[in-house]
């Protein structure tokens, strides 16, 4: 893995987040825990480089970033599908996921990342907010997305350091 600068990362935006295989990965008291992630965004604010994520407050992984203030986003390798379709359908609160996918996690100043990572962004909490539902402008969104009134709080995170696989 090599360093680059945030503003040289040259994968699209839209397929990295929404189509690759995002992992939100924290570590907690006990274990590291990690999630799929499809919504999100990379960009400017704040005069620093930014990653923004959505997460719902029945994901364990959301416990476990509140109680912490950095985490890792890594864009996964396709080698191991169904071993990175396991974070997305299994909750880390009832299970060690990392042991059980055989994943390996390796750590950066005490942030965990996924050492099958082909990108990984090194995050540090900014802001959080739980989206408002009277802030919808589209009620087809609020009433698609929030029919249990389970909103995502949107995670604002400095990134801090960026690691890309040169191998591949």
């Amino acid at each position: 893995m090599k360093e680059i600068r945030p503003e040289n990362i040259t994968d699209n935006v839209f397929k990295l987040i929404g189509k690759d295989y995002l992992a939100v990965t924290v570590k907690g008291e006990s274990k590291v825990n990690a999630m799929t992630a499809s919504w999100g965004g990379l960009g400017q604010l704040w005069n620093k480089p930014v990653a923004t994520i959505y997460l719902r407050p029945s994901r364990y992984t959301k416990e476990l970033i509140d109680s912490g203030e950095t985490f890792s986003l890594c864009v996964l390798n396709n080698k191991a599908k169904n071993r990175y379709d396991y974070l997305g359908s299994h909750s880390g609160r009832d299970e060690d996921k990392m042991l059980i996918s055989k994943l390996k996690v390796n750590f950066m100043n005490d942030t965990p990342w996924i050492d099958d990572s082909r990108l990984v962004l090194f995050c540090r909490k900014l802001y959080s907010q739980p989206l408002d539902p009277f802030g919808f402008s589209d009620e087809k969104i609020l009433k698609q997305n929030y029919r249990n009134d389970d909103f995502h709080t949107m995670y604002i995170a400095e990134i801090t350091k960026v690691l890309i696989d040169t191998k591949n």
